[in-house]
């Protein structure tokens, strides 16, 4: 399964995907993670990859993605055609304008609008992104997700951050009931 979290600096892209990879390591799985980003990262292109397979990894670059999840328009377009035809695309409905009929399964929500509503602060919009991503493609349990979330957000933060994680299972279980 290969994987891909794309947006812009201080959106927290890369601790998405290093929270995935570490909770499919809880899962028994292997797992590799890279990240990109420029070096004036607030506000650049930023990207974090994962892949989680039950067997030998061997590849470090991807190109051919299975699951591509985008939070803003600049990702969106530079990383689309990295996607299979039947791949999953995520993406910040707020932000990102999907501007053609993709081949691959699209489920977009307004992550960084619910984050700011719900929690006062749209970096919790990953953790809802998390949650949205995994309640339908189900990379890693979430029970994995749940504690590798406790494990890696800043001290104090915990339980918040499990809280925008549930409220993006609840958004895709009401996306896909209406879908």
């Amino acid at each position: 399964m290969r994987l891909r979290f794309a947006g812009f600096g201080g959106q927290g892209v890369v601790l998405c995907g290093f929270i995935f990879g570490k909770a499919a390591m809880l899962d028994g799985k292997n797992a590799i993670h890279t990240q990109s980003y420029g070096s004036a990262s607030r506000g650049g292109l930023t990207r974090s990859d994962v892949g989680i397979e039950d067997g030998e990894i061997y590849d470090l670059v991807f190109q051919d993605l299975d699951v591509l999840v985008t939070l803003s328009q600049q990702s969106y377009n530079a990383f689309r055609a990295d996607l299979r035809d039947d791949g999953l695309l995520f993406y910040e409905s707020d932000l990102v304008v999907v501007d053609e009929q993709p081949a691959a399964r699209a489920c977009g929500a307004a992550v960084t609008d619910i984050a700011f509503k719900q929690f006062g602060r749209k970096i919790m919009a990953n953790m809802i992104m998390v949650g949205f991503v995994n309640e339908i493609a189900h990379l890693v349990t979430d029970e994995s997700l749940a504690a590798t979330i406790a494990d890696n957000v800043p001290a104090g933060t915990e339980a918040k951050n499990i809280a925008a994680f549930e409220e993006g299972r609840r958004l895709a279980r009401v996306a896909q009931e209406t879908s």
